[in-house]
């Protein structure tokens, strides 16, 4: 799969039918960009499971988090990577020795690794690289509009009020 571009069914069929998330290099610090993901996922929603060593067996927004993907009571349908390109193939290990596997291995902004990518979905697990799924979310949902920004998204239907705070929920293709 071609990992520069991606169809907006792609993205909005993966964040439609998620439900379980790991964020792997989740921060307690507010001001770090993987703490106010986690906590826009978490209003969307999304039953998300904080992973960072250094902070496992404390919370964060609430939520225990782990020190790493195997110390998940639960199946998790994606993992967000919130670690630098060069940790991702060891993430994708971990990744492989879950059982089930999950649906999807999304990596960050600036986060790519294409040779992980590929062990991954060799696998069967969908690969989304530099893209943030908040972002994604908010601009397929209409969101990011709100403020004024032209999310490339025209529809004239009428959202679909989801559960969680302001969400109207991803608009199926």
């Amino acid at each position: 799969m071609n990992h520069d571009t991606y169809d907006d069914a792609y993205i909005a069929g993966i964040l439609n039918s998620v439900r379980t998330i790991a964020v792997v290099g989740a921060s307690a610090n507010d001001v770090r960009p993987s703490f106010f993901v986690t906590k826009y996922l978490i209003a969307k929603g999304y039953e998300v499971y904080p992973v960072n060593p250094g902070h496992a067996g404390k919370e964060i927004l609430g939520r225990m988090t782990y020190a790493s993907l195997a110390d998940i009571p639960v199946a998790v349908d994606m993992v967000d990577v919130f670690r630098a390109s060069s940790a991702v193939p060891a993430i994708v290990d971990e990744v492989l020795k879950l059982d089930p596997l999950p649906k999807v291995v999304w990596m960050q902004l600036t986060v790519r690794h294409d040779e992980a990518a590929a062990r991954a979905e060799a696998a069967g697990i969908k690969i989304v690289m530099n893209r943030c799924p908040k972002i994604e979310y908010a601009r397929l949902a209409g969101e990011i509009g709100w403020t004024g920004v032209n999310s490339g998204v025209i529809s004239s239907k009428r959202p679909v009020m989801r559960q969680g705070f302001q969400s109207f929920g991803i608009r199926a293709k």
